[in-house]
């Protein structure tokens, strides 16, 4: 039951662990690990206790086993060998799971609550499952299912007088999130309040959602079991999904520059969106950047709002749920075990450095990677597989290298020039914080020390803007980096950063 597609849909998983004579069943969670007591099979009663719990295995339904509810997919239950698993040309040898594709050949299909009328309760509807596209390697906390999807009319009354989702390209997400944490579609229906007149824009740039819904576990669910025996030390899930406009990866681009748009794209929506709304996206990585492509245009798409939060209540809650992020692509502080928070805006900038520094080193091109990695002091090819302190470790040396060199694949080559600039705003910037932060030490002995020895005139800081550290990490500074590449001018989005722009390079207003 342990293996990669064996878990493909579920919310938890039985397992059971073998040491000769001894074992244990283990229950795992999205929220808690729970394991049984030692059975000894040389003890009668236990040999009796590990028969009754096999039998117990054998008779539960699907749901019991973990499959989520409105899942119907017989063949995966009986036979998870049926799912196919297809080679993903971006994957290499030994990466994890969520980056490997697998193929449903068997028809299975998924039904979810659905109101066709507003208000109305207690109505489904169901899509054809296709593939799985991606599945989060982690299980405890935020695991991710997507899955591309097609509409079941056959099975959907109401399509039969026009279905509203035909000839659209759909996916299916499914996550386990807290109960009390705000959803995907909330976030997105407050930017879309906003998104009119000279804002629409940001439209073009957001993930596009037809439908919404929570699944909660039924009270004779393992997971509500667990609730009631733990109580508040146990923290209650939902199973939520979501049915979205599939978009096209960064792999569908073609050129050096079509990368370069996108990027420019995702870091204008991201400002809009924390500016306008007061949202903060807190999950940038390569995988959340994807692209939309209308009447041949490509925008950048920021995608998978799941972990984003309110401006407002950045400060609220304890320290670990400032710890938001794909691994590889976190800000450097939030791997260092004593950082406290809050998640700032500049964090999400550093996500978007390490993105377009590991995308262009790792890469030879957007939908190829080179056999012999660049790269030899930083090991970028490793930061899929490691762990928070040694990710902070590289990072901070990276960082704080006063001149960096970044050796990007020859495709590529065009990001050098932006890479250096983003990496002087956050060596400055860091440097500032440090020499602010030497600055507020008061240690008398050291004043006696340096008396004999008259110390040039430096101005100490009174206070400093960690938001901007210092001021080197601006819009005004974003935006005078990333409107052109290559010596080609870039789609600058937007009314406001187009005035912006044009008063940074000293034109009049009505400009081009």
């Amino acid at each position: 039951m342990s293996g990669s597609k064996s878990t493909v849909f579920r919310s938890h998983v039985y397992l059971i662990l073998i040491d000769s004579e001894f074992l244990r069943i283990i229950l795992y969670d999205h929220s808690a690990i729970v394991e049984s007591g030692l059975l000894d099979l040389k003890q009668a009663g236990d040999r009796l206790n590990f028969a009754k719990m096999v039998k117990r295995l054998r008779s539960m339904s699907s749901e019991e086993h973990g499959f989520v509810r409105g899942l119907h997919a017989d063949s995966i239950l009986k036979n998870p060998k049926s799912l196919i698993e297809k080679e993903n040309p971006h994957t290499k040898k030994g990466e994890l799971p969520s980056s490997r594709i697998y193929e449903l050949q068997d028809g299975s299909h998924f039904t979810f609550p659905y109101e066709y009328t507003p208000g109305q309760q207690g109505q489904t509807r169901t899509v054809y499952l296709k593939r799985v596209i991606f599945r989060s390697n982690g299980v405890i906390g935020r695991g991710t299912t997507v899955a591309e999807v097609e509409c079941a009319c056959d099975c959907n009354p109401f399509c039969r007088v026009g279905c509203d989702w035909k000839g659209k390209k759909l996916i299916l997400k499914l996550s386990f999130p807290s109960i009390t944490r705000d959803s995907e579609e909330s976030y997105l229906n407050r930017c879309k309040e906003l998104a009119t007149g000279d804002h629409a824009w940001v439209l073009n740039h957001l993930p596009k959602i037809y439908c919404a819904f929570d699944i909660p576990f039924p009270h004779d669910s393992p997971q509500q079991k667990l609730s009631d025996r733990f109580g508040n030390s146990y923290q209650m899930r939902v199973t939520r999904g979501t049915i979205q406009e599939e978009l096209k990866p960064l792999s569908s681009l073609a050129t050096a520059k079509e990368c370069a748009q996108v990027f420019y794209d995702v870091v204008q929506c991201h400002h809009w969106v924390w500016k306008y709304p007061k949202i903060l996206h807190r999950d940038i990585s390569q995988g959340n950047i994807m692209v939309r492509e209308i009447n041949g245009v490509k925008y950048g798409v920021l995608n998978d709002w799941d972990l984003a939060t309110s401006v407002d209540k950045l400060y609220e809650g304890p320290a670990s749920q400032f710890r938001t992020g794909t691994k590889p692509y976190m800000a450097h502080e939030q791997q260092d075990p004593d950082w406290t928070g809050p998640h700032r805006y500049r964090h999400d900038l550093e996500s978007v450095f390490y993105v377009m520094t590991l995308f262009t080193f790792l890469y030879s091109s957007p939908s190829s990677k080179p056999s012999d990695p660049l790269d030899r002091k930083y090991h970028f090819e490793t930061w899929h597989q490691e762990n928070d302190a040694t990710l902070g470790t590289i990072k901070f040396k990276l960082i704080g290298v006063s001149i960096w060199d970044p050796p990007a694949t020859d495709f590529f080559i065009g990001f050098k020039q932006w890479l250096t600039r983003f990496h002087v705003c956050f060596y400055r910037g860091f440097q500032n914080q440090h020499n602010f932060r030497l600055d507020q030490i008061r240690d008398p002995m050291l004043e006696i020390w340096s008396k004999p020895q008259p110390q040039p005139q430096i101005q100490q800081m009174q206070s400093f803007n960690e938001e901007t550290l210092g001021g080197f990490i601006t819009v005004e500074y974003i935006v005078l980096i990333m409107h052109e590449f290559g010596g080609e001018e870039l789609d600058t989005r937007g009314a406001e950063w187009q005035g912006l722009l044009r008063g940074l390079l000293g034109l009049s207003p009505a400009a081009a």
